[in-house]
């Protein structure tokens, strides 16, 4: 009997053709294997010019500076960015909450596609890319590399996962930063349904390691208008705990309490230099992504200065 071939259709060639002519760009110097398009933290032999250094014997002469000496009688080196390839970890979550939707597409649905348009643009631009598959444990982690294979393997898994189960994840990113010692991107894309405190810990926990930390913090705009007019049966789509209330009485304290939620976490991610991206599932995931990737080549040209 033939394997099934996984469906992709969560992958759009044509968006990714639209977004191809955009770099996905880092916000501080990487770490990389090989050459690459991005900045790295060790110093090389690029065009772009960094800094001077003091002369110590065994440089080679030849990058260093005969001018300054002449106007300082003092021996200066100079030193040049180099550039290098960047490994990137998409984290997916797949808990039972991103089933929700109130429109065409779940939470699920749209994570997907980003995480794969995302793995697809890295790889084709020479980028490592891994993935994690996480709801209350890690359910799946590829190591990021580079190959068309490897790509293949990443959107195969992101074909075969299900939301299902309650989400952890504030152990998976302390453990995931516990693993990840070499600088990297870290895309988290979730609808973060845990205690602020303890996720402003986890991505400290990540940016003390230097990575380069962005969420993708995807709501339903269900979940913000709270429009709901006769009495309604919550239920916890990850503990299966219901609640039947009329939502007029809680509207006010439920605004309020997200208002606080959603402050306190921009206000935590602002602190920790955390790309942080409120995105409502009706917005569109190209237009998203075309945000995203604009900012960031906008922000890796002004570190270049």
């Amino acid at each position: 009997m033939p394997l099934k071939t996984p469906n992709w259709d969560f992958l759009d060639m044509g968006v990714i053709s639209r977004l191809s002519r955009l770099t996905v760009s880092v916000r501080m110097p990487m770490l990389g294997s090989v050459t690459g398009i991005h900045r790295s933290a060790t110093r090389g032999s690029s065009v772009e010019f960094a800094e001077y250094r003091k002369y110590a014997p065994g440089d080679d002469l030849k990058f260093l500076d005969w001018r300054v000496f002449a106007r300082t009688d003092r021996f200066y080196m100079k030193e040049f960015e180099a550039d290098t390839n960047l490994r990137c970890y998409v984290v997916l979550d797949t808990s039972a909450s991103m089933k929700f939707t109130s429109g065409a597409l779940t939470r699920f649905d749209f994570a997907r596609r980003l995480a794969g348009t995302l793995a697809h643009l890295l790889v084709h631009q020479g980028d490592a890319t891994g993935l994690v598959c996480f709801a209350d444990k890690t359910l799946q982690e590829l190591p990021p590399r580079r190959t068309p294979t490897h790509l293949r393997q990443v959107l195969n898994t992101l074909a075969e996962a299900k939301p299902e189960g309650e989400s952890n994840l504030s152990k998976t990113l302390h453990e995931l930063a516990e693993r990840i010692r070499q600088r990297s991107l870290v895309v988290i894309i979730s609808d973060l349904f845990t205690e602020v405190p303890e996720l402003l810990e986890c991505f400290k926990h990540l940016r003390f390691y230097k990575h380069d930390v962005c969420a993708f913090h995807l709501l339903d705009r269900q979940e913000f208008d709270f429009d709901f007019n006769r009495p309604v049966r919550f239920v916890d789509m990850e503990t299966g705990m219901d609640l039947i209330t009329d939502p007029a009485v809680v509207r006010e304290a439920y605004g309020d309490a997200l208002n606080d939620y959603l402050e306190t976490l921009k206000h935590g991610c602002r602190e920790f230099d955390v790309d942080y991206r409120l995105t409502y599932l009706d917005q569109g995931y190209e237009g998203v992504l075309t945000s995203f990737l604009l900012e960031r080549i906008k922000r890796a040209k002004g570190g270049r200065r």
